[in-house]
């Protein structure tokens, strides 16, 4: 059976109408970041922003250049903790959910 759409044009258009995937997805992205799964991570979160907020309006409400972020999240990108979780903040706010860290033995 052949595929009428990408993979990508797939979960984007989920994002778009299913906002429990588009939560799990953001939480997803950012509980491979924290597992040191960083170009998962990172790849994961591209996909949640171009899906939803855009890297044009995400600079806006960073004071990033758009393209100082979309290479931040590329394969060779090498984010400084302070714009990655200044991007995770943002993100949390727009999508109204509210991410937590708990530790488990």
């Amino acid at each position: 059976m052949t595929l009428t759409r990408s993979f990508k044009e797939t979960v984007i258009a989920r994002i778009g109408r299913d906002t429990e995937f588009r939560d799990a997805l953001l939480r997803e992205g950012v509980e491979c970041l924290l597992s040191g799964d960083v170009d998962t991570g990172k790849a994961v979160l591209r996909d949640y922003i171009n899906a939803t907020i855009g890297f044009e309006q995400l600079s806006e409400v960073t004071n990033t250049p758009p393209k100082s972020l979309m290479r931040m999240f590329s394969q060779k990108g090498n984010p400084q903790a302070k714009n990655l979780f200044a991007v995770i903040s943002h993100l949390q706010t727009q999508s109204g959910i509210h991410l937590e860290v708990r530790a488990v033995r």
